[in-house]
């Protein structure tokens, strides 16, 4: 059975501590009303890490959480404190509210900036630093196991784990007990890559998926002048669902042929301080999911 719920990052919040974000209780009562059942975590430390607050609170608006994202800089092992302490406490909050999805993402680096949707051009690790590299998603994985959680990676534009050959290396790497996959619909395709066409190959490893469409013109106006991601964003390059690039009614046939049984969430990366409405583009992703039979 598809499950369809929304995301924080649909309401423009990336980082916890962005004074633009709305309150965390509008977030939730955004998302019941555009009529969703499920919302994800966001950054930890943006909804209260106090179980009995949050609870109470989801309650309220009857929500269940989904999962969360540790979207952490995976790349940089003089970072690793931070990225295991983003670990932890993410890992601890989903196992208190019963969510199951623990999504790990490479987060946005200097060194793959100037290159998200040109994998040509993109730098590439050594030996050695991928083998880092891999062995603290590994780790961060694996706690998400000990934990009783199903931990997956999610390519992301700027990251070390952008492009599909990238992400294809990684689950060459990682057991697929330990792995499994969010697949992003519209990072896939930033990526330059066609996520029907990934998902119908990998669906047995999918346990999570994220809905986003992408804008091919805005697409190819920030890949061509090296728009930052962030930048990007506030351009709209991630669009309502059904207006973009994304074939949306082919992931929902993969998905139902396979059987999947569980949570699919809107992720409408914006700008917290844009100029449309989150919860109108909630509700108009939420019908066009109505409109294809999600």
């Amino acid at each position: 059975m598809l499950h369809i719920g929304n995301a924080p990052c649909s309401w423009g919040i990336e980082f916890a501590d962005d004074p633009r974000n709305p309150p965390w209780r509008k977030v939730l009562s955004d998302c019941a009303d555009a009529g969703y059942r499920g919302i994800e975590l966001g950054p930890v430390g943006y909804m209260p890490e106090d179980p009995a607050r949050l609870g109470e609170a989801l309650a309220e608006f009857g929500l269940s959480l989904t999962g969360g994202v540790v979207f952490r800089p995976f790349h940089d092992a003089g970072q690793w404190d931070q990225v295991w302490d983003g670990a932890l406490r993410t890992c601890k909050a989903l196992v208190a509210h019963g969510a199951r999805h623990l999504v790990l993402i490479d987060s946005i680096s200097p060194r793959r900036a100037p290159t998200a949707g040109r994998a040509s051009e993109a730098e590439q690790m050594g030996a050695e630093e991928w083998r880092g590299f891999v062995d603290r998603l590994r780790r961060v994985a694996q706690l998400g196991v000990d934990h009783g959680l199903i931990p997956s990676i999610h390519a992301h534009a700027a990251g070390f784990v952008d492009f599909e050959p990238e992400l294809e290396r990684l689950l060459d790497a990682v057991d697929d007990r330990v792995l499994k996959i969010c697949l992003d619909t519209g990072h896939h395709s930033y990526a330059g890559y066609d996520p029907v066409a990934f998902l119908r190959r990998h669906i047995d490893r999918v346990s999570y998926v994220h809905f986003k469409d992408i804008d091919p013109l805005v697409k190819a106006r920030a890949v061509s002048n090296r728009t930052g991601f962030y930048d990007a964003c506030a351009q709209g390059i991630f669009c309502n669902l059904g207006q973009g690039d994304v074939d949306f009614p082919a992931v929902r046939q993969i998905l139902l042929d396979a059987g999947f049984d569980g949570w699919c969430t809107v992720e409408q990366d914006c700008d917290p301080a844009g100029a449309t409405s989150p919860i109108d583009d909630a509700r108009a992703n939420r019908a066009y999911l109505t409109s294809i039979g999600f």
